[in-house]
């Protein structure tokens, strides 16, 4: 009994000093450590909290069935190299959260996950990408946390999904494109009875080629057409020129950027360009935006004429009436 009680203790014990270790990894203490060589300087602060602990129970939901694109690193508490990455892994997961989610793997605690994905040596990045995952693939940069968000970034933009091009059917849309994101990008486009529905589309075909070319910036993308959202047009000074219309707003810093050229991908890839590196000066927004009102989907068709109001009925009674009305008004003239 005192045997097996003291066992007891020694497996909890280990269990505890185990946790430890690898908290006190991933915030990247532990002590000095012998070896050289596999990651140090670049290091930035970084929260360890955005770094993922992924244990065997977790890891098939977390990884495996998320549309996200994942980094994991394989470590054993023990390991020099491991204690000099945790803190440029740290850092590397902070400046990408949002866009590549970071996780680690005790390899000691779960071997049945090392062994999995051929893990010989420690430490260990695997790439995951987004969408399906058949299988991992190696990570092929550096270990500092600039290295880390680099290539991190370079595979973000090769294969994320291009951003929707949201059209401003109400006031949530325009809150979750607008007032939630550092920069939105707002078209307005002529009403479809000026294009139909070959130009309109055309003229959506530029914005999501755009979109796609910009999706790591993580801007808002949303339309709408001459007159459909009048108070907003009037708000961001819209439509002056005539339309297409494009403006970049960033609504927190109160400020509105104006795209005075061609709609054509060439133009506007040019503006965002400048909008970027800041050589346009913004104007200041003269009115608060309005709540923007419920419109109708555009429902992807040509626009139809509004009916004219048919007279070609009128009854051979009515004009009996109009005879009679003009006879007596000449008898009354004469």
């Amino acid at each position: 009994g005192i045997n097996a009680e003291y066992g007891a203790d020694i497996v909890k014990e280990a269990m505890r000093l185990a946790t430890t270790m690898a908290q006190d990894r991933l915030a990247g203490r532990g002590g000095s450590s012998g070896g050289g060589g596999g990651g140090g300087g670049g290091s930035k602060k970084g929260n360890p909290a955005d770094v993922v602990e992924l244990t065997s129970s977790i890891f098939d939901k977390e990884v495996l069935d998320s549309k996200d694109m994942w980094l994991v690193e394989f470590y054993a508490p023990w390991c020099g190299h491991c204690k000099k990455l945790a803190p440029e892994w740290a850092s590397a997961a902070s400046s990408l959260k949002g866009k590549v989610k970071l996780g680690a793997v005790d390899a000691t605690q779960f071997p049945d996950l090392a062994g999995r994905y051929q893990v010989k040596g420690y430490p260990t990045i695997k790439y995951f990408p987004a969408g399906a995952k058949l299988d991992a693939e190696e990570y092929g940069g550096g270990r500092t946390a600039d290295d880390i968000v680099a290539w991190a970034e370079e595979k973000f933009e090769q294969f994320a999904e291009p951003p929707e091009i949201r059209e401003l059917l109400n006031d949530a849309v325009f809150a979750e494109e607008c007032r939630e994101k550092s920069i939105c990008i707002i078209s307005i486009l002529p009403d479809i009875l000026d294009t139909g529905a070959k130009g309109r589309n055309e003229y959506l075909d530029t914005i999501k080629a755009i979109g796609d070319k910009y999706k790591k910036r993580k801007f808002g993308w949303v339309w709408s057409f001459a007159g459909e959202q009048d108070k907003l047009q009037a708000a961001l000074e819209m439509g002056g020129a005539g339309y297409p219309a494009l403006v970049a707003l960033n609504i927190k810093k109160n400020a509105v950027l104006h795209h005075r050229s061609g709609f054509s991908k060439d133009s506007i890839n040019e503006f965002l360009q400048y909008v970027i590196a800041g050589r346009i000066a913004p104007s200041v927004l003269r009115s608060d935006v309005p709540k923007l009102r419920k419109a109708a989907k555009w429902d992807g068709l040509d626009g139809q004429m509004p009916e004219e109001e048919d007279y070609s009925d009128l009854d051979d009674m009515e004009l009996d009436d109009l005879e009679t009305a003009k006879n007596r008004a000449v008898s009354t003239l004469l």
